[in-house]
């Protein structure tokens, strides 16, 4: 299992923990997958709902790839001030390891003010990978 990475903008703070799924990939075929598991917490006074994410996935040979879309999961949440939001994705991979950072782009319902929460960087380690380079 991994380690939690941790950033916090504007008092929302984002956990990350990342997971290889070994029966989901293959790696003759050079097939890698990982789970991750985000965790969304409004530690501001204001409630925050999260309107679109952009993610950047890199993975060991250099190869980046950017997915924006609208909310998370097909939701666009809301999150009072003390709440939380969770939630599980994956993403697969061409080589054994890589690394993904992004930003969630928020407003606040009450005001309209919009602003960027940053999803911390963190690695997608596999078995298959000689050494952690991340």
């Amino acid at each position: 299992m991994s380690e939690d990475f941790t950033a916090t903008t504007n008092g929302v703070r984002v956990s990350v923990r990342a997971f290889f799924l070994p029966d989901r990939s293959k790696p003759e075929d050079s097939q890698f997958f990982w789970a991750y598991r985000v965790r969304i917490a409004n530690e501001g006074t204001a409630p925050v709902q999260v309107m679109a994410r952009t993610w950047l996935i890199t993975d060991a040979a250099g190869r980046t790839q950017r997915v924006h879309g609208e909310g998370v999961i097909g939701q666009t949440p809301v999150i009072a001030p003390g709440g939380t939001f969770e939630y599980t994705s994956g993403t697969p991979l061409s080589a054994p390891s890589g690394i993904m950072h992004g930003q969630y782009h928020v407003v606040e319902p009450a005001s309209g003010a919009k602003f960027d929460v940053a999803i911390p960087a963190f690695s997608l380690d596999s078995p298959h990978q000689t050494g952690r380079v991340h």
